[in-house]
């Protein structure tokens, strides 16, 4: 049996049960017949002009507006009226165009200065021992990279070196202006380190200390260098200005004593206050400020 006539059996069989169907009558002239429209058809519409598709975006290039706001300045609606205000450089050239689009590879001025279109993101981590940040550690040695990578997709570097024996407070950013902050020789802001030597220091060594003291043919000075309350003669407090350990390490190695640990408690005003050996934490707005103005 073929399906029309499965059909056809099945329309009859329900017409018998509801006494027969009935053809349209002639006394109905020329009346027209209604249609009862199929569930299935389909109303016409109006023609449209076909879309035109869009063009796969450029992951080179991004909208100024966008490019100003992931740098950091303002929003993309602050952005804008920068933009409208000629405010914006390009390459040298004032951009007013809106939606303009730039090149990642392209030099953007925001209101004189050169920015960056990476969002700039600040980590305080207290690292702990055996890890480092030279880049070229024996096997079996980590990088203090490998402790912060999970916590942002930014380009990330410490500021400042620390072997894998020193421990404490080191800062991670991707401004550079930052890193070059706490980097130069002329810095302003302090650091306090926390120094554990092999035996006590001697109250003339640490006067020596106090007054400066000249290592390979240079003066180093300290802002302040006491003996920490309650504790051995071999635990020592230490402040100064740079951020490289191993000067710190070098002003006791001179005067013949080993040092044990070495542990950055402050720098430039961050404590490591609620903040455990090994973990990490971004840095409030205040503490940018704070930071950018010391």
């Amino acid at each position: 049996m073929t399906r029309h006539q499965g059909d056809n059996n099945k329309k009859k069989g329900t017409s018998s049960r509801q006494g027969g169907t009935k053809k349209p009558s002639a006394s109905r002239g020329n009346a027209p017949i209604r249609k009862t429209p199929s569930k299935f058809s389909v109303k016409p519409t109006e023609s449209k002009a076909p879309k035109t598709p869009k063009a796969p975006s450029n992951p080179d290039e991004m909208r100024l507006n966008k490019y100003i706001s992931n740098s950091g300045m303002c929003s993309r609606r602050d952005a804008d009226i920068y933009i409208q205000s000629g405010n914006v450089k390009v390459n040298g050239e004032v951009v007013t165009e809106m939606g303009y689009r730039v090149k990642l590879t392209d030099t953007v001025q925001f209101d004189g200065s050169i920015i960056n279109p990476e969002k700039k993101e600040y980590i305080l981590l207290n690292k702990p021992k055996n890890f480092s940040t030279a880049g070229d550690d024996a096997k079996g040695d980590g990088n203090v990279l490998d402790l912060v990578r999970g916590a942002t997709k930014a380009n990330l570097q410490p500021v400042g070196r620390m072997d894998k024996t020193t421990t404490g407070l080191l800062l991670f950013t991707n401004d550079t202006d930052m890193v070059r902050k706490f980097t130069t020789p002329n810095q302003r802001s302090s650091k306090l380190y926390q120094v554990t030597l092999d035996k006590n220091l001697r109250y003339e060594d640490l006067e020596k200390i106090s007054g400066g003291l000249t290592i390979d043919e240079h003066r180093v000075y300290v802002e302040e260098v006491t003996y920490i309350e309650n504790e051995p003669k071999s635990e020592i407090g230490i402040k100064m200005k740079t951020a490289n350990v191993k000067i710190v390490r070098k002003i006791f190695e001179h005067l013949k004593y080993n040092v044990i640990k070495l542990d950055r408690v402050t720098f430039a005003g961050l404590t490591k206050k609620n903040l455990p050996r090994g973990n990490w934490r971004f840095l409030t707005e205040q503490e940018i400020i704070n930071l950018k103005n010391s």
